[in-house]
């Protein structure tokens, strides 16, 4: 099993500092779950995507909140 974890921001400030902040976001959670969870490194990756793909509207508080997430995406291979 391995698992991308996605970063997101809503638009406020500017897109190059987002795509930061969003990448550190990620890579957050990727060291967490090493930390905490056990899970081998190189079975994680971290991917910023800044204010690219919003699931809310960003002109309102609550959407720009829904937007400042992470995504796991796990993939697993499973033997029949």
């Amino acid at each position: 099993t391995t698992a991308v974890i996605e970063g997101h921001t809503d638009n406020t400030g500017n897109a190059a500092q987002n795509m930061k902040l969003s990448q550190q976001r990620a890579q957050n959670v990727v060291e967490y779950l090493v930390k905490n969870f056990g899970i081998e490194r190189s079975r994680l990756a971290a991917k910023g995507f800044g204010a690219t793909r919003p699931i809310a509207y960003n002109n309102t508080a609550e959407g720009r909140q829904q937007n400042r997430r992470i995504n796991a995406i796990i993939d697993c291979v499973v033997n029949k």
